[in-house]
């Protein structure tokens, strides 16, 4: 590899200084990667049918509601982005907003999560792949899958590593192919259903839309009650819904590349929540009334069950083609917030000034995008030699990684702009009560995954680790492991851990300026 240059280090690697390659991405490409990230083909098809098996008929009401946190968290992306568009997005954020310990972890849980969602996304490439062609043996060779997987891991980190226009580029295609492989699933399967012409179909209904009468739509604290495992329709429903919708945040580790940092990245994080929440609830309703709710209740494909039915066999190859896309998107997507958290944190002396090496042919984070791939292929493949079950219950962490840094994300916004709440109602909605509110819901989701993934029947294994559900002891792990890291890196003394928490200036909240450096600190 070409020899790389290190981005600056210390407080004053900001924004626009680490050597990325800026303007390189428009709004719509920055879109297309916010999407793309969440894998939508892929996500509906691993979680619909569990959402059918919990609320029936109201899996597009499950959906929108699930929407509604991730639309509020995007608000704060879009203001802190705004005052700081720098590619380590939550943890330099919760830097400014909140000191350096809360940035450091917020930042580690950001790489926690895409590091092991790699895992499963690599899998069902190497699946799908198989899949396409037929090979439905080898689709259940562990063996082989996992070689796939591997490769895939491989081929999206050099994609990666070679520049974001190229990244962008790969993403337009495989997210139109996945697009197009929906939509025409979408159009058929509802065409077919309004002629009448499908035995055991479901003419769609509003109320399928309205969350009255899904079980615990009352709400009592019994069910609402964080520090409880118990659970209604409703909050199982949301719990399985609400992360498929993770990933949009991608648009906005990629600022520092894109043409006006500081306002298009949040505008992307916006509109991708608002496509996904679409083709969420389209599809559940094609789904659903093509096939009705019985025969897709609690599968872990619905796609696959219902494909060949509506498109045929041959056409039915699309969704396959739609799930792998997604994957593979995904994968590739997954690797961008990751190396740019790492190098936010390296160029600012939060981690090892190693982490911050610019790629000069390419402008990318050299070291950071090589040591993901490492990473995540040791991290699959060593899952799959130790045990599968670990693997699939290491997933339900990743839950728990993700509902922490939007929270923490989201709670950045109310308070590092909370002297600027009462400069009018569009401040005091969108900077304030907006942000904290999904703060608020993703801290319940948070605490009740906790106490929920606690019981060993509630994880996919329904393994007992010391007692407690392995997706709990996992996520506690990695904690834990954070914390020595912590520790270590601090004992390095490189400025960053001395740095206090900052208020805006006028211009900086009013979106007139951008922070730079230390600006007004918080007097003890």
């Amino acid at each position: 590899m070409t020899e790389t240059s290190t981005a600056p280090t210390g407080g004053g690697a900001g924004a626009g200084e680490k050597g990325l390659k800026g303007g390189s991405l428009g709004l719509l490409s920055t879109t297309v990667i916010g999407v793309a990230s969440t894998a939508p083909g892929y996500s509906l098809a691993a979680t619909l049918g569990f959402v059918i098996g919990v609320v029936g008929f109201k899996s597009p009401a499950i959906m929108w509601l699930a929407f509604v946190p991730m639309a509020f968290t995007a608000a704060s992306y879009y203001y802190l982005n705004r005052a700081d568009p720098d590619c380590g997005t939550t943890f330099s954020w919760a830097t400014r907003a909140m000191g350096p310990t809360v940035g450091w972890f917020g930042g580690w849980a950001i790489i926690v999560a895409d590091v092991i969602v790699m895992a499963a996304l690599a899998q069902i490439a190497g699946i799908y792949t198989f899949l396409l062609f037929g090979a439905e043996g080898l689709a259940e060779n562990t063996f082989w899958v996992t070689v796939i997987g591997c490769v895939f891991i491989v081929i999206v980190t050099w994609i990666c590593y070679i520049g974001i226009e190229v990244s962008a580029r790969t993403q337009y295609f495989l997210l139109a192919l996945e697009l197009i492989a929906l939509g025409l699933f979408t159009v058929v399967a509802l065409v077919r259903v309004w002629f009448g012409d499908v035995a055991g179909s479901v003419k769609p209904s509003l109320d399928w839309l309205s969350p009255v009468g899904i079980q615990g739509f009352e709400l009592s604290w019994a069910e609402l009650n964080p520090f409880s495992s118990n659970q209604s329709s409703l909050v199982v429903g949301l719990l399985l819904a609400i992360f498929i919708y993770w990933g949009w945040d991608s648009a906005v580790t990629v600022n520092e590349e894109s043409s006006d940092a500081a306002h298009t990245p949040g505008k992307a994080a916006i509109i991708s929540t608002v496509v996904l929440v679409a083709i969420y609830v389209v599809v559940s309703v094609a789904v659903q009334a093509f096939a009705g709710i019985e025969s897709l209740a609690d599968q872990d494909d619905v796609l696959a069950v219902v494909g060949d039915a509506v498109l045929g066999s041959w056409l039915g190859k699309l969704l396959i083609i739609a799930v792998l896309t997604s994957a593979t998107a995904s994968c590739q997507t997954t690797i961008l917030p990751t190396t740019r958290t790492s190098l936010s944190m390296a160029a600012k002396g939060a981690a090892p000034k190693y982490f911050a090496r610019i790629e000069p042919r390419y402008l990318t984070p050299s070291t950071s995008t090589v040591w993901m791939g490492v990473l995540s292929v040791v991290w699959y493949a060593g899952l799959t030699w130790f045990s599968e079950d670990t693997l699939s219950d290491s997933l339900l962490s990743l839950g728990l990684m993700i509902a922490l840094y939007y929270a923490l994300t989201a709670f950045a916004c109310v308070w590092y702009y909370r002297h600027h709440l009462g400069d009018g109602w569009r401040n005091a909605v969108y900077i304030g009560v907006f942000p904290a509110l999904g703060g608020l819901m993703l801290t319940w989701v948070l605490i009740k995954s906790v106490f929920v993934l606690s019981v060993p029947e509630n994880s996919n294994s329904g393994n007992a680790w010391w007692g407690v559900g392995p997706p709990v002891v996992i996520a506690a792990g990695f904690m834990v492991l954070g914390i020595v890291l912590y520790v270590l890196q601090r004992a390095q003394h490189t400025g960053f851990f001395d740095r206090r928490a900052e208020v805006p200036s006028d211009a900086v909240a009013r979106g007139e300026a951008i922070a730079e450096g230390a600006l007004i600190v918080e007097e003890d």
